[in-house]
């Protein structure tokens, strides 16, 4: 089982390498990588190649590893033991099985995506260890064992936001999605847009990197941003001679609001802008 990309997501020989590994060794990956770059994206594409179920848990701030697992809903058994349903006497009807359970259950091997593992306590992938290692869980209230008929694929994304404990690291291959040189970013380009005029591609390439190298942006614009930019671009049906003009007294290149994201970058750029006119 090898992992090439696919015809719609541009993998390096790094990231192929680091998904097929995982896969032999049957380790979580664990991904990290600027915003934008594709880091959830590749769970997709993984899923896609390999012609497997892909099943998403996607990690809020109040999200707690146990609804991986599943919940028990004792309210509503509660409620229905008053109003006299017989299906309180089985308390399997109260069970919901969280992404984990999806995963372990399905009949084909699946894909499972733990998205923005860091957005959770500190607590939270301690508290998957035990499950992840084992490919099994108890459920107290039903006394059952719910085990994987197969080990899915894990892939999980952090942007960073919290460290990861040791423990946890230990247990998964990890890889960095560096930001895309040139040349890969415009073979990006080219599997969204492959009628794209080459000419605005290169201005806009030469734009986009120039303003991600300005010092002290909060948020450089991401590969996401610059797809987005590039549509609004062809559908505003800007010549490549739009972008051609390099006056840094210019403070935003058009439609600078899809890679520009705050206020404070934007007056940045702007001050900038005014320093280069005052010199003049």
């Amino acid at each position: 089982m090898s992992f090439e990309g696919t015809a719609r997501y541009v993998a390096t020989p790094e990231l192929r390498l680091a998904v097929d590994a995982a896969i032999a060794l049957q380790r979580p990956l664990l991904i990290k990588g600027e915003p934008g770059t594709g880091k959830t994206l590749l769970a997709e594409e993984v899923a896609a190649a390999l012609d497997a179920p892909l099943i998403t848990w996607h990690v809020k701030s109040t999200t707690r590893a146990q609804q991986g697992l599943y919940e028990y809903d004792a309210v509503s058994r509660l409620r229905d033991s008053q109003l006299g349903d017989p299906r309180v006497q089985d308390v399997a009807n109260y069970i919901r099985p969280g992404k984990l359970w999806e995963a372990f259950v399905s009949e084909r091997r699946a894909v499972l995506l733990i998205d923005e593992i860091d957005k959770a306590d500190l607590e939270f992938p301690n508290d998957l260890l035990h499950e992840l290692d084992r490919m099994a869980f108890d459920v107290y209230e039903t006394g059952q064992t719910v085990r994987a008929a197969q080990r899915p694929i894990i892939l999980i994304t952090s942007n960073n936001e919290k460290e990861l404990p040791d423990a946890f690291l230990r247990r998964c291959f990890f890889h960095y999605i560096a930001f895309p040189d040139a040349d890969t970013l415009k073979a990006i380009v080219d599997v969204h847009f492959p009628d794209i005029d080459q000419a605005l591609v290169r201005r806009a390439l030469e734009a986009f990197f120039e303003l991600r190298e300005v010092p002290g942006l909060k948020k450089k614009p991401s590969t996401s941003e610059l797809i987005d930019w590039l549509r609004l671009l062809m559908a505003d049906r800007l010549s490549a001679e739009a972008l051609a003009d390099k006056d840094p007294a210019r403070a935003l290149p058009p439609l600078a609001g899809a890679l520009i994201k705050n206020e404070q970058d934007q007056h940045l750029l702007e001050r900038l802008a005014f320093l280069h006119r005052g010199k003049r």
